[in-house]
């Protein structure tokens, strides 16, 4: 496939595709470029951390590994067309996945991770972290929890990334993805250059079954406090007791505790309106983060809080929360809030996000 470029509708030349000459040059790439990885077609705003190039195991060096902000832990392998070895591409990956679960000791892993991003950048990993997601060290803290725990459980996922891929492979991930428990997903990244720029033009394949499959196995399970207290407690007994705190506060006040069947585990307040539909804004989620989940209904909300002003000013009262990384700009968007669950164990953000809370429900008995 050729692209055309022009300047100003004018002038426009025809550039063809260019070949790699060295996979060692495609993992170079994505470690300088980790956004050329297209993850955000999974989630929205999910973007790839690349901690390590050629990362150790038992069964041979990682291309790259890879981490998000949710903690998920990512190995990369790369392979050029013309490699004869392509057909094993997604077995080798899966072995490399293996290794890292059964050989790893946690602090081993973390520390190679440490050492290799302090050579790089010249700064602690927990710097580095902090800069590249634009979180708080609350946030890294857990980021570095939900590491441990996957690594403890296999919970690894895989990206297979080619020049090109061919139909036979694409037809292997879709199998996998959709018969067992892995997040394999295929890039094609094409290659062009044009003076002295390069272009790449990424594309993800794998990521829509696997959405397909996930709602289909979320259905059956719905969580309730006894397994969500169990999936808390990897995170620390804090985050247990905020919990406690927020179901309490609902029971006392009358808001409803309405438990999802998402893989994670997540429960929402639902602040019901007599004779309305009620108004579900914020959301407390297995990875122990109060979310903002306000995007749900949007404009459809019931009033006051149909109006977008409205729902910011929710954001704006969070702000005062200790703890809390608010984008009061981003009231339609999953990330308007950000709060670390352990934080409402402080009694002065426990006090300020029950305020907030008791404004939302009088504000809305107000429109009665």
């Amino acid at each position: 496939m050729a692209i055309i470029i022009s300047q100003d509708g004018k002038n426009a030349q025809r550039v063809d595709k260019s070949d790699f000459e060295r996979e060692g040059y495609l993992q170079n790439y994505i470690h300088e470029n980790p956004e050329s990885i297209p993850v955000y077609e999974i989630e929205e705003d999910k973007k790839l951390f690349v901690v390590a190039r050629e990362f150790s195991t038992e069964s041979g060096p990682i291309d790259a590994l890879a981490i998000d902000k949710d903690g998920d832990i990512y190995v990369v392998e790369t392979k050029l067309y013309k490699n004869p070895d392509k057909r094993t591409v997604v077995a080798q990956a899966l072995d490399y996945g293996a290794s890292l679960w059964r050989h790893s000791d946690y602090n081993e892993f973390i520390n190679k991770i440490k050492n290799e991003i302090n050579n790089k950048f010249k700064i602690s990993f927990e710097e580095k972290t902090k800069d590249f997601f634009n979180i708080n060290e609350e946030q890294v803290n857990i980021i570095l929890d939900v590491l441990k725990r996957n690594l403890k459980q296999g919970n690894i996922k895989f990206v297979i990334l080619m020049d090109a891929i061919e139909d036979r492979l694409k037809d292997l991930i879709v199998y996998i993805n959709q018969n067992s428990q892995f997040d394999i997903y295929a890039v094609q990244m094409e290659y062009y250059k044009f003076e002295k720029y390069e272009i790449m033009i990424p594309k993800l394949f794998g990521v829509e079954v696997k959405k397909d499959v996930k709602t289909t196995k979320n259905s059956g399970t719905l969580w309730n406090w006894e397994l969500f207290k169990q999936r808390l407690k990897d995170f620390g007994e804090e985050e247990v007791t905020a919990a406690e705190h927020i179901i309490e506060w609902a029971r006392k006040n009358n808001i409803e505790i309405d438990w999802t069947s998402s893989q994670r585990g997540s429960f929402i307040l639902c602040f019901e309106t007599e004779g309305k539909k009620g108004f579900y804004p914020l959301s407390v989620t297995g990875d122990a983060m109060i979310s903002w989940n306000a995007p749900h209904q949007g404009n459809y909300s019931p009033p006051p809080f149909d109006k977008p002003e409205k729902r910011a000013e929710i954001l704006k009262r969070l702000k005062l929360v200790k703890g809390a990384t608010i984008d009061s700009g981003n009231v339609d968007g999953y990330n308007g809030l950000k709060l670390p669950l352990r934080a409402i164990t402080n009694d002065d953000a426990r006090r300020e996000f029950f305020s907030v809370c008791s404004w939302i429900k009088e504000t809305l008995e107000t429109e009665e």
